[in-house]
């Protein structure tokens, strides 16, 4: 065990139970360290999650509005089935509320180009408190050419 007591090296007689070990003088060290440390690693963690819940949000409304975008570029798609397959590809993710929409608002067969823009409200969203994506808004689109049948 290590001990410390500067007395003895200097050759002073202590009663029995003076000199104590080094790990004794630091109990209250410890708790003291882990107090302020704490809060510091609450917060990186909570950050964290949220920034990758952030993340997988983003990358899943930009794949969503390519698959809306994909769907209403074939012949014969109307926007009702592009907005289906953006939607039917965010729920499956587990994302609430979102807003698509697809323009032109009606496709027809001489509509050249589909753009589809989805748009994911963070606050609906986060898995923990919406502290660092509060009032955000994740908003990502997508413009495909349409296949364009030759009679």
């Amino acid at each position: 065990m290590n001990w410390f007591c500067p007395t003895r090296s200097l050759g002073i007689h202590q009663p029995r139970g003076a000199c104590r070990p080094r790990r004794v003088l630091r109990r209250g060290a410890h708790t003291v360290e882990f107090a302020l440390i704490l809060p510091v690693l609450l917060l990186m963690v909570t950050g964290s999650i949220e920034l990758a819940r952030m993340h997988m949000i983003h990358n899943s409304a930009s794949n969503a509005a390519y698959e809306g975008a994909r769907r209403g570029a074939v012949p014969g798609a109307t926007a009702s089935q592009a907005r289906e397959a953006a939607e039917n590809l965010l729920l499956a993710i587990g994302i609430h509320n979102p807003t698509i929409a697809v323009d032109p608002a009606s496709i027809q067969d001489s509509t050249e180009t589909v753009t589809v823009t989805v748009s994911v409200p963070l606050n609906d969203n986060a898995w923990l408190t919406p502290l660092f994506t509060k009032n955000k808004l994740i908003v990502q689109s997508c413009s495909l050419t349409r296949e364009l049948v030759q009679p």
